[in-house]
C-alpha cells in the first residue's frame, strides 16, 4: 500500500486533528499528491499546515464539506479520501444541533457518494468513542451498539450507520475509527485541556462542569495520526477503536496544568453548571488494533509542559475568535 498512494484526500485537514494527519501522511508518504479541503471555521486555520503547503504535491481548497460540486472532480484518481471534517464541540451542539447534523451526518454522507462516484479505492472516516455512549464500568468493543447520549455523538452515530450501509451496497473499502479525547497543539480554546492553558495564561479560572469528576481517557494527536497511517498500511477495514490506557478526571487535568503554570488550583479553577447531560465515563478497548502491531507511544503528562508552551507562543491565532473563549 505506501508504494501505490498517489492521491489522497483529507477534509478537515486544517483543522486540530486534521492538521496533524496531513502532516503525518505528507510526511509518510512522500510521493504522494495530497488535496486538503477545509471549511476553515474558528476551529481551523491554514497555519496549523503552513509547513506542507508549501510542497508541490499539496493542494489546498477552501471549501465547506457539504458543497460537492466545488470539489468533486478532485476526488477523481484518488487512492485514499479521509473525512475528518466535523463540529466537535459538545457544548455547541447543545446550543446548534443542527449545524451538528448538516456538517457530521449530511456533510459525511455527501462526502462519502461524492467518493463513490468517482471511484475512491478506500475511504477512512473518523468517528468518536462518544457513539457508544456514557460507559461507568468495563470498556467497549467495536461489535458493541451505539447508545449517544449528546447531538454531537448522535450526529457521529448517524454518520456511520450511513457508511456502513455502502460497505454492503457498493463492496467498499471503508475504515471507521472510534477514538478517545484527542490532545495536542492547535487544539482551539474550547475543549478542557486547551481553554485551561489559555485562561491561565491570560490570568482568568478555568471553568469546571459541575463537580469536575467525569473521566476521559486522553489520546496524542500525533499518535492518532499514525494509527490512521498503521491501518491504511494494513490494508486493513471495518471499525477500529483506537486509544490509550491513561485516564483522568476533569479536575485533576485542571489540578496538572495548574502546576505547571504555578498556579494555585483553589483560587484558579472555578465550577460551572453541568452540560444537560455529560457523560461520567467513556472507555474503548484497542485491542484489536494493538494486535496488528500499533500502539500508542506518547502520555499526555509528560506532553502537558511542550503542549503549555506552544499555546504562549501561539494562542493569540486564536484571537479573531477571542470573544468565543
Amino acid at each position: 500500500m505506501k508504494n501505490k498512494l498517489k492521491k489522497i484526500f483529507i477534509t478537515g485537514g486544517a483543522g486540530f486533528i486534521g492538521s496533524h494527519v496531513a502532516e503525518s501522511f505528507f510526511k509518510n508518504f512522500p510521493k504522494c499528491n495530497i488535496i486538503i479541503l477545509d471549511k476553515l471555521t474558528y476551529a481551523g486555520n491554514k497555519s496549523f499546515i503552513s509547513s506542507i503547503t508549501k510542497s508541490k504535491r499539496v493542494k489546498f481548497i477552501k471549501c465547506d464539506i457539504i458543497n460537492t460540486n466545488k470539489y468533486s472532480r478532485l476526488l477523481k484518481n484518488c487512492d485514499l479520501a479521509i473525512n475528518i471534517a466535523a463540529e466537535s464541540h459538545v457544548d455547541n451542539s447543545f446550543i446548534s444541533p443542527l449545524n451538528f447534523t448538516k456538517t457530521n451526518s449530511l456533510g459525511a454522507h455527501a462526502f462519502l457518494l461524492e467518493c463513490i462516484k468517482r471511484k475512491v479505492k478506500k475511504i477512512l472516516h473518523i468517528s468518536s468513542d462518544e457513539v457508544y455512549g456514557e460507559k461507568i464500568t468495563g470498556t467497549c468493543y467495536e461489535n458493541q451498539l451505539v447508545n449517544p447520549t449528546n447531538p454531537y455523538s448522535a450526529s457521529k452515530a448517524a454518520a456511520e450507520v450511513l457508511i456502513n450501509s455502502y460497505k454492503y451496497t457498493y463492496k467498499k473499502e471503508i475504515i471507521i475509527v472510534r477514538a478517545n479525547n484527542i490532545y495536542g497543539i492547535r487544539q482551539y480554546p474550547e475543549k478542557l485541556i486547551s481553554t485551561s492553558i489559555v485562561n491561565l495564561i491570560k490570568n482568568k479560572p478555568i471553568p469546571i462542569h459541575g463537580n469536575g469528576r467525569n473521566i476521559r481517557f486522553y489520546l496524542s494527536a500525533v499518535d492518532f495520526a499514525n494509527a490512521l497511517i498503521f491501518l491504511v498500511k494494513k490494508k486493513e477495514k471495518g471499525v477500529y477503536n483506537i486509544g490509550s490506557n491513561f485516564f483522568e478526571k476533569n479536575i485533576n487535568i485542571a489540578r496538572h496544568i495548574c502546576k505547571i503554570f504555578k498556579k494555585n488550583p483553589k483560587k484558579f479553577i472555578k465550577f460551572t453548571d453541568d452540560r444537560l447531560y455529560n457523560d461520567k465515563r467513556y472507555s474503548v478497548s484497542s485491542k484489536k488494533v494493538q494486535k496488528l502491531g500499533w500502539r500508542p507511544k506518547r502520555n499526555l503528562l509528560k506532553d502537558l509542559p511542550m503542549i503549555v508552551e506552544w499555546y504562549k507562543k501561539n494562542y493569540k491565532i486564536f484571537k479573531k475568535y477571542e470573544k468565543k473563549i
